[in-house]
């Protein structure tokens, strides 16, 4: 965390992104145990049909702390992973954890730039920053009490060959289908939960007020440069300027050096910044996580309505047939049933109404427990969003201070200059 202090200063990418993630507390994890850091990236190139495609892979470096752990298969770990084997691992978890709010990836392309941001996948800055991020992913996931446990996590950590086909083999592509019927189900539901309405409404609120703030600041920070870099003409002014002026030559070739610093200055203040709105940019994200836990509580309160209507629908049905008015055809033409296929309509019916109301009871069950695990996750990432948000607007803060005291120092050995002139 920055100092209010300033000009001493220090920011590591590293320590700016992971240090909230390492503050949880609460049952037994994997980050307890073990250390989980991603050390280097490195970019590749994938050579198929005389088609070059370049990607990058990061090197994941794991370090048992407890042996004892019983999760932790081996000591040390050095594998190389890509960002779609992230992406895999994450859309995993989200299928095999459904209440659980599965921490989201660093951005895959650069948002919110300006014009001293590049566009560039492959940029080292954008690269190394990605790099933290994948790191900061991992370690939210060891932090985590249940999903720190889980045998395909610990594989993307220490299982060098095979693992995409070890998660393939869950199975998860098929289920993670059903996520796709859940994106317009909440129109059709008949009873939403208005806890989970909360939720939706409180990820829209924050994604919208992160997106504004993340505009601003990029539209901020282009504009501080450009308004720094002009800098570099008083800079060049006040040198020709003291070429001419024999008595103010000096003091005016020594300001022209401190305004050529103010210029080239606000490109590091403006990266330190950077490494702080990576952390507001996974807030931005993790709203796209709660509203999809939402969108998975609609499922199954649809699968839940569903089952219910279905055994609505085979009561009327049974009422019909109780009353001899079983289908069209003998209302039209005055034909009866005889006691026996009444009897057997009835006693399959009764049956379907059984398995109904066992299914109704699954729903009931699957639904009570979903949202019992999925609001104490919730209430835990309200706790962890408080501490990360504040600390995070705090650096943002600091950063200002000794952006503005390197200003004022800069601008006071101007004045020293000017005023020393003879």
């Amino acid at each position: 965390m920055a100092s209010s202090q300033g000009d001493t200063d220090t920011f590591s990418v590293d320590n700016l992104l992971l240090d909230n993630s390492r503050k949880q507390v609460g049952q037994p994890c994997l980050l307890d145990h073990m250390e989980i850091n991603i050390t280097e990236a490195e970019k590749r190139a994938n050579s198929a049909l005389n088609i070059r495609e370049y990607y990058t892979v990061y090197l994941i470096e794991t370090k048992t702390l407890n042996k004892e752990w019983p999760a932790v298969t081996r000591s040390l770990g050095l594998l190389w992973r890509r960002y779609t084997e992230f992406e895999q691992l994450r859309a995993y978890l989200e299928v095999t954890y459904p209440w659980a709010i599965v921490p989201p990836l660093p951005e895959k392309r650069p948002l919110y730039t300006w014009q001293n941001i590049p566009n560039d996948t492959f940029d080292p800055d954008f690269v190394d920053r990605r790099r933290a991020g994948l790191e900061n992913f991992l370690h939210r996931i060891a932090a985590h009490p249940i999903l720190s446990k889980d045998q395909i996590f610990l594989g993307f950590l220490q299982q060098e060959e095979g693992w995409k086909e070890t998660v393939k083999k869950t199975g998860y592509l098929q289920h993670a289908e059903t996520k796709l019927r859940a994106l317009s189900i909440g129109v059709r539901l008949k009873s939403a939960d208005p806890r989970f309405d909360d939720i939706k409404s409180y990820a829209t609120g924050l994604h919208g007020n992160l997106h504004n703030l993340l505009r601003i600041r990029a539209k901020l920070a282009a504009k501080l440069f450009s308004i720094n870099k002009l800098h570099q003409g008083y800079g060049r002014v006040f040198s020709e300027w003291s070429v001419v002026e024999k008595d103010m030559g000096d003091g005016l070739q020594k300001s022209g050096h401190f305004f050529d610093s103010i210029a080239a200055g606000i490109g590091t203040s403006l990266e330190d910044e950077e490494l702080v709105i990576d952390q507001l940019k996974e807030y931005l994200f993790f709203s796209g996580s709660l509203q999809a836990l939402c969108r998975r509580q609609e499922l199954l309160q649809y699968e839940l309505e569903q089952a219910q209507e279905n055994i609505k629908n085979k009561e009327q049905e049974k009422i019909r047939v109780q009353q001899g008015r079983s289908g069209l055809m003998s209302r039209l033409f005055g034909s009866v049933e005889t006691e026996e296929v009444r009897d057997m309509k009835l006693n399959q019916l009764e049956a379907r109404i059984q398995v109904g109301e066992q299914a109704v009871q699954d729903c009931k069950l699957a639904l009570s427990d979903f949202s019992h695990k999925a609001l104490q996750e919730f209430d835990g990432f309200q706790q962890k969003k408080v501490v990360d948000l504040r600390d995070t607007l705090a650096t943002y803060m600091s950063l200002q201070i000794k952006m503005a005291r390197k200003g004022l120092q800069t601008w006071t050995h101007i004045r020293e200059c000017i005023e020393n002139i003879p």
